[in-house]
């Protein structure tokens, strides 16, 4: 029988870096208690909650067939660059143009064609990410290009 290697890996993948959080927490962080939670309590609950979705991917996959798919290095290298363009494009691009430049860059090898689509992706997911990293976290990101 021919197992789901993707999703078994995928999902180990997922619990050693939910195991790994949580064991790091708990050796640097005071967990505290339900009442007082300390510093590692929130890193211990999430690393937890990855190790346990890990647990969830992998184990229905020991029991199913899985599906070769075949990588397209084009896609793969967009999401790459889409990264990168978001990490080095921050501090100069700000969040707005950061997030709007790397959500176009992921989505052109979609098999979606045209550009209204991206526009709108774009637009949903860089309101979502200031509504979220400026307004909810209150992180201090810069929001708009840097000027000389």
């Amino acid at each position: 029988m021919r197992r789901d290697w993707p999703d078994i890996w995928g999902g180990l993948a997922l619990a050693a870096v939910g195991l790994s959080a949580c064991g790091w927490a708990l050796a640097y962080y005071d967990l505290g208690t339900l009442r007082r939670m300390g510093p590692g309590f929130f890193p211990t609950v999430l690393g937890a909650m990855l190790a346990a979705l890990g647990l969830i991917v992998a184990l229905p996959a020991l029991r199913r067939t899985g599906v070769p798919s075949r990588v397209q290095p084009w896609a793969a290298a967009a999401v790459l660059a889409s990264i990168v363009i978001f990490g080095l494009g921050l501090s100069r691009l700000g969040l707005v143009g950061a997030t709007a430049a790397s959500v176009l860059v992921a989505s052109l090898p979609a098999p979606q064609p045209g550009w209204t689509w991206r526009m709108v992706l774009t637009l949903a997911v860089t309101l979502l990410t200031v509504l979220v990293f400026s307004f909810g976290l209150r992180m201090t990101l810069p929001l708009w290009p840097r000027l000389p």
